[in-house]
């Protein structure tokens, strides 16, 4: 991972449908182990290896809300017939999805790339004064 993409790393797309699973409404970073804790408990599926990712990008996705979005934070995840659809919303309307350029790994700012590379689709978008940005993960 370079830190260095030929296209733009997180384009402006719109998710597929899906179905609700888990939703939480998130005030501050002190909150995630909780939600990583219920999403291991609930996340439909029997894949350690498959929920490991997925928790790491839910985490990935809604500290960067939590960081720099300001605002309401939403976090949720929902379910395609064969994947996780994980989406994030913030009230940074007018701030699209910044993957770090040009940063030494050990500064962190690499989240954004890794869950690129793990999801099959991702992308952002804005709806009602609020940016969404999610990524689609493999179920097994």
């Amino acid at each position: 991972m370079t830190g260095q993409a030929a296209g733009p790393v997180w384009p402006a797309a719109s998710p597929p449908p899906a179905d609700a699973a888990l939703a939480w409404d998130l005030h501050d970073v002190a909150e995630l182990p909780q939600v990583r804790a219920e999403l291991r408990r609930r996340a439909p599926g029997s894949d350690r290896d498959l929920h490991d990712q997925l928790i790491l990008a839910l985490d990935e996705m809604a500290s960067n809300a939590l960081r720099h979005g300001g605002g309401r934070v939403r976090a949720e995840v929902r379910l395609t017939r064969a994947a996780y659809l994980i989406e994030v919303s913030d009230q940074a309307a007018s701030t699209p999805p910044a993957p770090a350029v040009g940063r030494d790994p050990s500064e962190g700012g690499l989240g954004l790339y890794l869950i690129a590379e793990m999801a099959t689709a991702h992308g952002w978008y804005v709806r009602d004064d609020s940016k969404h940005v999610w990524a689609l993960l493999p179920r097994g």
